[in-house]
């Protein structure tokens, strides 16, 4: 993309983000701002933002990871407030704003994101590049364990087609894989940012590599080993490191329902499960309350869609991640 074309679509951008912004003002009243777009953009210091891409990606990782490959060559915001539940999230006005005035947006895809479709085609920009960053990777199917473990209280869908998980960015093998779709995507959409984008790529996946060495040393002591889960977010990882996931329900909730504790109750005994796994901002008192009766302890580990907005902050909780899955498996 030359450089001249970019100034001619920030001109362009410009304008039609004054619009937007009369609109929502207007739609808003004279006593309400309008609602703006929960933003993290990147330190630039090479070049004037003028002459840079704008990308937008949809949630924490995808944030995290074209952060890493961009580096200082780009724009980066990200759509979905850090913490914010992604599967139930509903776009706004400002996100529309922003995938209208982007030149790439990256998403992980397979269902994950049910709100982009219609926020797209609402943002009307026909010169949108779009990076799916599970492309190429083998899924696994969604929640199959809880048939075993009960009945279907829940009927929550990621809603993909093929019903493969979405978790992808758990398993740091594929994280990496996620990484190189995004590299190759962002340098087909700046091709003058090659080599900047394929060394900080490069980089990023050392440390990713590092992590999956990290995971497969301390895991291989224990094969098979089981453990409860209220969040089917896990089975990538579990898969990888020959560990079992038994998910009670697909998607979070902030309490878990008694259906959810009936259910993990038959799947303990079915399964011969060592551990319960939580997530934070879950309230655990029915959890603790089972686990009590079950003699089981709970532990808490993070999916990973919520944190610091530093790339480096995937290795941190990945990390703790390792640490709380040793100690349920001992």
């Amino acid at each position: 993309m030359s450089r001249q074309k970019i100034q001619q679509r920030r001109h362009k951008h410009n304008i039609l983000s004054l619009v937007t912004l009369l609109l929502l003002a207007t739609a808003s009243g004279c006593n309400q701002a309008p609602q703006e777009t929960q933003t993290q953009q990147t330190q630039e210091a090479s070049a004037p933002q003028s002459e840079q891409i704008r990308v937008v990606t949809t949630f924490l990782p995808m944030y995290w990871f074209t952060r890493a490959v961009v580096g200082d060559r780009a724009q980066v915001e990200i759509l979905v407030p850090p913490g914010s539940e992604v599967h139930d999230y509903q776009a706004t006005p400002a996100d529309v704003q922003a995938i209208a005035t982007a030149d790439v947006l990256v998403k992980n895809g397979l269902g994950m994101e049910d709100f982009l479709d219609s926020t797209i085609q609402n943002a009307e920009n026909p010169n949108l590049q779009q990076i799916d960053a599970s492309s190429g990777i083998e899924t696994v199917g969604e929640i199959s364990p809880v048939e075993s473990a009960g009945d279907h209280g829940h009927s929550h869908s990621h809603g993909d087609s093929d019903g493969g998980n979405p978790h992808v960015w758990l398993d740091p093998v594929l994280a990496k894989q996620q990484v190189e779709n995004i590299r190759d995507g962002l340098v087909a959409a700046d091709p003058a940012n090659r080599d900047a984008y394929q060394a900080n790529a490069a980089a990023y996946i050392q440390q990713l590599e590092q992590t999956h060495n990290q995971f497969q040393q301390s895991l291989q002591k224990y094969p098979n080993c089981t453990f409860i889960t209220f969040h089917d977010a896990y089975p990538y990882l579990a898969n990888r490191y020959q560990l079992q996931q038994v998910a009670v329900v697909e998607i979070p909730e902030d309490q878990p329902s008694p259906g959810d504790v009936q259910r993990a109750v038959n799947a303990v005994k079915k399964y011969d499960a060592q551990a319960i796994f939580s997530e934070p901002g879950v309230d655990n008192s029915l959890i603790q309350s089972l686990s009590q009766d079950l003699n089981l302890t709970v532990y808490s580990i993070d999916p990973l869609e919520a944190g610091s907005t530093d790339p480096q902050h995937y290795f941190t909780a990945m990390s703790e991640n390792l640490q709380t899955i040793e100690s349920a498996c001992q």
